[in-house]
């Protein structure tokens, strides 16, 4: 079996990748189409460019999810992070980073690896032969994008714009929300209470009405086009088109009895729901959004029920390409179609720097075990790599699939505490403690295997 392991992309999920599998002694070679082919993002042909934001975010590993991932990649051996930390800016508990210092070093770092070459070319198909990985991001190129829809179904592949928002289930009043489908559908329990309802009066909709309206909103670009697909209208145009159109729409109050004050109909209601199979987070449906974040905090919390929410992720609008992967990867991210290739990093649906890179980690090491023989423990759902990893290879539900930071809403509940609610700080720190263990072990046990 060939010991060489091709990756297309060399942002921080193909860096990544390459590093954790030459360092294991395989073969690399990186295919980046920059600078012979360039975006509208990046500015130079450096592996693992930042082309946004300069920061990693929370680098808080007791407290915070993506410090927990940040922790999993340096006890991993992280290029990715040992990088971002010779190269930390001041920026309180963030890991922020001088971007092209950072760059120019996983650069050097990689073209400096005995195991690793790098060649400058567009791959455009998806290869029949040898062992590859895809970690092309949001922003790959036209050509391999047309293939991967070819392969995957154009119905697979999404150019999204518009997405609603996340909310965290602890953080919503149960004493105004209830547990109800609309006309108490489904089979089982569990169906009949999927989605969280939060009532409105008329005076408490017509305010949320004139909030929305008055709302900063994102503007498009010069020559970019609001286009929008079905069933992904931003509530703000809805609200445009008429005061009533919300409560006809996702805001319709039929079919729905307020289980705390059921003699009195609402005008309206605002339905949440599942949107994991851990019931840990909520989706607010229908609730596509352009909105600003600041706006979206302060118009959301004027729902009932959802004054005090907290978002694992807030709506938005931006250009973006990524797999259905709940659908066509298997559990380790290898294309059901093409078993050969993996995907990894953003363009498999999860969202960041951090969460791409990890990924890249994951499907390197997975790569690694594959080529080697040597079998690979299942990578634990309680550690943040894990819960990151089966969220996007399943535990997301594939028909409203979109992309995701690392949050702890992914993670299972601790022992105990399913139902609880035990204090933030200590629920976060169990979460940390509970995943550093497990991802220790893991590490272990995958280091003696492939040994």
């Amino acid at each position: 079996m060939s010991k060489t392991l091709n990756i297309i992309g060399g942002g921080m999920a193909g860096s990544e990748a390459a590093w954790q599998a030459a360092n294991a002694g395989l073969n690399v070679i990186i295919h980046e189409m920059r600078p012979k082919v360039g975006t509208f993002a990046h500015r130079t042909g450096n592996l693992g460019e930042m082309v946004c934001s300069n920061s990693f975010r929370s680098d808080d590993h007791e407290q915070n999810a993506v410090g927990l991932l940040h922790w999993e990649m340096r006890q991993a051996g992280g290029l990715i992070m040992e990088m971002a930390t010779k190269h930390r800016l001041p920026a309180g508990g963030a890991l922020a980073v001088d971007r092209d210092p950072f760059a120019e070093s996983v650069t050097a770092a990689l073209k400096s690896h005995p195991n690793i070459a790098v060649s400058y070319e567009e791959v455009t198909t998806l290869p029949d032969n040898g062992h590859w990985i895809v970690a092309t991001g949001p922003l790959t190129s036209g050509n391999l994008a047309e293939a991967i829809r070819a392969e995957t179904g154009a119905e697979q592949l999404a150019f999204f714009d518009a997405i609603a928002p996340i909310v965290y289930f602890d953080s919503v009043n149960m004493d105004v929300a209830w547990m109800q489908s609309r006309y108490d559908k489904g089979e089982t329990e569990a169906e009949r209470t999927a989605y969280l309802n939060c009532p409105m009066t008329k005076d408490q909709y017509e305010a949320f009405i004139d909030a929305l309206l008055a709302a900063d909103k994102t503007e498009f670009k010069e020559g970019e086009t609001a286009k929008y697909f079905d069933g992904c209208l931003p509530i703000e145009v809805m609200a445009e088109r008429g005061r009533e159109t919300l409560r006809f729409g996702p805001m319709k109050p039929i079919g729905l009895t307020n289980a705390h004050d059921p003699d009195n109909k609402a005008y309206a209601v605002v339905q949440l729901r599942r949107d994991n199979a851990l019931g840990t987070l909520y989706n607010i449906v229908g609730f596509q959004t352009k909105m600003k974040y600041g706006a979206q905090k302060a118009v959301f919390n004027m729902i009932p029920g959802l004054e005090k929410a907290e978002f694992a992720r807030l709506g938005g609008i931006h250009r973006n390409t990524f797999i259905n992967s709940p659908t066509l990867l298997d559990d380790e991210m290898r294309l059901r179609s093409r078993p050969n290739i993996r995907f990894a990093g953003q363009i498999t649906g999860v969202e960041g720097y951090v969460e791409s890179a990890a990924m890249g980690l994951l499907a390197g090491r997975m790569a690694v075990a594959e080529l080697t023989g040597a079998s690979l423990p299942a990578v634990p759902e309680t550690t943040a790599m894990g819960a990151l990893v089966t969220h996007i290879t399943g535990g997301a539900d594939a028909k409203t699939f979109q992309p995701m930071n690392v949050n702890f809403g992914l993670f299972p509940p601790l022992d105990g505490m399913k139902g609880g609610r035990r204090g933030r700080k200590e629920r976060y720190k169990g979460y940390t403690d509970r995943a550093k263990a497990d991802w220790a072990a893991w590490l272990g046990q995958m280091a003696l295997d492939v040994a």
